[in-house]
C-alpha cells in the first residue's frame, strides 16, 4: 500500500484526493498539510512541515503556489517522490521544480486530466494543419478560482505555439489596446462564476469557417484520479520530470 500525505488537504481538492484514496486499496492517507488544523480526519494535519512525524511513500499537492514550493523543499529533503497539481505557478516556480527534479521523481501537470493532455496533442495538430486561423482560447472556472488564464489554458496554447515553432505571443488583456488584431496572438477569455469545475474551449477562425474543441470537466473527481495515475506512474521511477503526456 502506498502511504500519501496531501498538501492542502482542507482545500476542495485535496479532499477529492482523501476521498478518492478511501476507496482505492492500493493508497492510503497517513498525514496531510494545510494552513489551518483539522481534526475531522482520522490522520493528523500539519501546519509546520517540522512536525510532520510519519514517513509517506509520496507526496500529493493540490495547494496554492507557496504552500508548493515549501513541501517541494521537503519532500527534496526527505527523497520523497512528489505529484505537483497546483495551478498559478510562475516562471521561477516551474524552474524550481525543474531543478529539484534531479534529486527526486516529481509529476507535475497544469491539469491531471487524460483527456486534456489529449486535447493538448490535438489541438497541435490542428494549429499545424490550419495555421493562418486566429486562435482564441476561452475558460471558465468556478468563482473561487484564484488564478486566471488557468494554467490549462496555458499548457493548450504552449502546446500550439510550439507546434508552430514558437512565432505565437499571448494577448492577456485587449481593453489598452486601439488596434485591429494581430495575426501572430494567441487571444485569451477568462469566465469566473458559480461552481463550474472547468471548461476550456480552443477556437480557430478562419476567413469562412471556425473550427472548436471544447473539454468539460464535470467533477473534480477526475483530477484527483489523475493524481493517483501520476503518484503510481512515478513509484519507483529514476529522478526526474514526469508529466501525463508520458502517461498517454
Amino acid at each position: 500500500m502506498i502511504k500519501v500525505l496531501v498538501n492542502g488537504c482542507n482545500g476542495k481538492m485535496g479532499q477529492e484526493v482523501i476521498s478518492e484514496i478511501s476507496s482505492n486499496e492500493a493508497f492510503e492517507v497517513v498525514c496531510g498539510v494545510d494552513k489551518n488544523e483539522n481534526d475531522k480526519y482520522n490522520f493528523n494535519v500539519y501546519t509546520d512541515l517540522n512536525d510532520i512525524k510519519e514517513k509517506p511513500d509520496i507526496i500529493i499537492d493540490f495547494s496554492v503556489p507557496k504552500a508548493t514550493m515549501n513541501i517541494l523543499e521537503y519532500a527534496k529533503n526527505n527523497k520523497i517522490p512528489i505529484v505537483i497539481a497546483t495551478t498559478g505557478l510562475s516562471d521561477d516556480n516551474l524552474r524550481s521544480i525543474k531543478e529539484a527534479s534531479k534529486e527526486i521523481a516529481i509529476f507535475q501537470s497544469a491539469n491531471m486530466s487524460y483527456d486534456i493532455s489529449l486535447m493538448k496533442k490535438i489541438v497541435a495538430e490542428v494549429a499545424k494543419a490550419i495555421p493562418d486561423t486566429d486562435i482564441e482560447i476561452v475558460e471558465t472556472h468556478h468563482n473561487r478560482k484564484i488564478d486566471a488564464p488557468s494554467g490549462t489554458a496555458l499548457l493548450l496554447a504552449s502546446s500550439i505555439n510550439e507546434a508552430l515553432g514558437n512565432t505565437k505571443k499571448y494577448d492577456f488583456d485587449r481593453t489598452s489596446k486601439r488596434e485591429k488584431r494581430s495575426k501572430d496572438e494567441i487571444g485569451f477569455s477568462s469566465i469566473r462564476g458559480g461552481n463550474i469545475v472547468g471548461e476550456h474551449t480552443v477556437s480557430f477562425f478562419g476567413e469562412y469557417e471556425t473550427f472548436e474543441i471544447t473539454h468539460r470537466a464535470y467533477s473534480r473527481g477526475l483530477f484527483a484520479k489523475g493524481a493517483l495515475k501520476g503518484a503510481k506512474y512515478i513509484m519507483g521511477k529514476k529522478n526526474g520530470l514526469y508529466t501525463m503526456d508520458d502517461i498517454v
